[in-house]
């Protein structure tokens, strides 16, 4: 073989494979993701909630592949989400006394924001609330993903 197909078969050969880990990256969570709350579910679970709000596709650092929509009840026990998250890893919902819309925001702001739960499920979810938490401290609850430090969603509550 020449030495050009060589390169040509390198280059195509490691193309497939990025492909695949970038595939593999994205598909995974879909995957092993637990089965999502029903809509009923969901809804009694979020009978008794103090605030809700809702989450845009619109906001400043969601993208085709960080987005969420749809309704966001806010109680003391739990909180839900009837709607759609982009599929990702390592979801994490946190509430914080200032709305975020970008990740530099996030980033400037986390030390004020409180961590709520592990958000594991892409259509609908249902995080339990720590006791310790007082949700009238804070006005915004956000999505964001911690192994790639995505911002994901926000939605201002009060």
């Amino acid at each position: 073989m020449r030495i050009k197909q060589i390169i040509v078969l390198i280059i195509s050969h490691l193309s497939v494979g990025a492909f695949g880990v970038a595939l593999g990256i994205y598909m995974l969570p879909i995957l092993i993701a637990p089965e999502a709350p029903t809509e009923s579910e969901v809804t009694s679970l979020s009978s008794q909630a103090q605030y809700s709000a809702i989450f845009k596709k619109d906001l400043k650092d969601s993208d085709s592949f960080h987005w969420g929509e749809g309704l966001v009840s806010i109680g003391s026990e739990f909180i839900t989400l009837t709607g759609k998250l982009a599929p990702g890893p390592d979801y994490k919902l946190y509430l914080s006394p200032e709305f975020v819309e970008t990740e530099l925001d996030f980033n400037r702001l986390k030390s004020n924001m409180v961590f709520v739960g592990n958000v594991k499920t892409f259509e609908n979810f249902a995080v339990p609330v720590p006791q310790d938490i007082e949700l009238s401290n804070y006005n915004t609850v956000i999505v964001w993903c911690e192994t790639f430090g995505e911002f994901i969603t926000a939605a201002k509550y009060q």
